[in-house]
């Protein structure tokens, strides 16, 4: 029983995680993450870091204690509704007339995932999201029921957003919500 104990008092405390804005020293972190969570979706670094300078506050940056490296992010920005850009494609600017906000990507390495900490991301991201009257996602991965539980539902897509839904991957969903004011 004292071997335990004397184990269990060396043992590093979990660091505590938590989600902050984002900046461009941590797109090499983020494109680590990416390459991880996202191998068959792969998006080049300017990309990152053009959501960051475009859309800084819908970028966040997921930390576990005082290190730099990241152990998820976020990359959300608004569109013009039911036009999400096309997987690893650069904006140029937001669009003055954009009309909806849009969750990118939200990735978070395994063994940062149990702790509800995409929960309080997409709460964050919902107080951004107010200012738009729906949000809207490309659900990868077969994760439609995982967004369901925050009130996205599939929509049906024209031909030009079919088009796009097929570089991200056979299971590409797009989803929408109602926003609450």
């Amino acid at each position: 029983m004292e071997e335990v104990a004397n184990i269990e008092a060396k043992s590093p405390a979990k660091a505590k995680a938590a989600w902050r804005e984002m900046s461009l020293n941590d797109i090499e972190s983020l494109v680590r993450v990416a390459e991880n969570i996202h191998a068959d979706l792969p998006e080049s670094d300017q990309v990152f870091a053009e959501r960051v300078k475009l859309f800084p506050e819908g970028c966040l940056a997921l930390t576990e204690g005082d290190s730099d490296k990241l152990s998820g992010y976020v990359i959300s920005h608004p569109i013009r509704r039911r036009q999400p850009p096309a997987l690893n494609s650069l904006l140029g600017e937001i669009a003055s007339n954009a009309d909806q906000y849009y969750i990118h990507d939200l990735a978070i390495l395994r063994e940062a995932r149990g702790r509800g900490l995409a929960q309080e991301c997409i709460g964050k991201l919902f107080e951004i999201a107010k200012r738009y009257l729906t949000t809207s996602l490309v659900s990868v991965y077969n994760t439609a029921l995982f967004w369901g539980r925050f009130g996205f539902v599939s929509r049906g897509v024209d031909e030009g957003l079919e088009k796009k839904l097929l570089d991200y991957g056979e299971d590409a969903t797009y989803l929408e919500r109602k926003n609450e004011e």
